[in-house]
């Protein structure tokens, strides 16, 4: 993990401190600090449903050159999907939105994930 970049993307993006959060193994954006990123720098995205039941959803995320997806999968226990929300279709839109959101701005190659992306990413 690259601090001096990180550093220079927290500033560059208004961060503060409830915007970002340590995780055992990973440093992690909200959903407020996604949302700082993606005005600041104007990203525009698109979205596309791939598949979409009632337990399971796959969305593509796309901006002008990059692309990205999300999934959600509705499970009993997180041993049978990667969310306990009946809104899978809702969880993959965030999921495949904070994806591309830290993969254009550079977060993403610094093992930096969005809050969204995981149950296990939620702050304790």
């Amino acid at each position: 993990m690259n601090r001096d970049k990180i550093a220079e993307l927290y500033k560059k993006y208004n961060l503060d401190k409830e915007d970002i959060f340590k995780h055992p193994h990973y440093l992690i954006i909200t959903r407020s600090g996604i949302d700082k990123v993606q005005a600041i720098e104007g990203i525009k995205i698109t979205y596309e449903v791939i598949k979409c039941e009632t337990n399971f959803c796959v969305v593509k995320a796309k901006s002008e050159n990059l692309e990205t997806f999300g999934s959600a999968i509705k499970g009993a226990s997180f041993k049978d999907g990667n969310t306990n929300s009946w809104y899978v279709m809702e969880m993959a839109e965030k999921r495949a939105m904070s994806r591309l959101v830290l993969k254009v701005c550079g977060f993403y190659e610094l093992g930096v994930f969005g809050e969204d992306e995981s149950e296990d990413f939620k702050r304790k």
